[in-house]
């Protein structure tokens, strides 16, 4: 019986490692992005809820969940910049106008959250109505009629 265990127990020992160097699979490939929704709802979904939040929030002072909020608020939009990125228009020279529009988006929405998380209210305002223009100004670019206000905007 011992010979029959000690057999078993060298094939095991011996069969092990070459279990555990079978092949492994390739990685597979990094998903590709791939833009799902339309432009117009990802400003109406995302981008002109927040920017009406902001709005709002920043009339008064915050308390300390409203700055939480509201920095939330500014990097959806900053993030809306990137998903604009992913759905260029077809021309090359509309790309470029387009890649340029939604990098501002992003950073000027990035430079609000930075205001907001300091507490900054003044700034935070300047920096809304900085937004607000970089919203018109490739709306502009792009013959979309909508307009984006503030009301701090003829604020001193």
């Amino acid at each position: 019986m011992k010979p029959l265990v000690l057999t078993c127990a060298t094939w095991c020992f011996c069969l092990l490692p070459s279990w555990s160097q079978a092949p492994r699979p390739l990685p597979a490939l990094p998903p590709k992005l791939e833009p799902v929704a339309e432009t117009k709802l990802l400003m109406e979904g995302i981008a002109l809820p927040n920017l009406e939040g902001l709005n709002k929030l920043l009339k008064e002072k915050p308390d300390q969940e409203g700055w939480v909020f509201a920095r939330g608020q500014a990097l959806l939009i900053a993030e809306n910049g990137n998903l604009l990125m992913l759905r260029p228009p077809k021309s090359k020279a509309a790309q470029d106008v387009w890649m340029t529009k939604a990098t501002q988006l992003r950073d000027h929405a990035t430079l609000l959250a930075r205001s907001i998380a300091d507490k900054d209210l003044e700034k935070s305002r300047a920096n809304l109505v900085l937004l607000a223009k970089t919203c018109n100004l490739c709306h502009e670019s792009f013959r979309v009629e909508a307009r984006i206000q503030t009301q701090f905007e003829n604020a001193k």
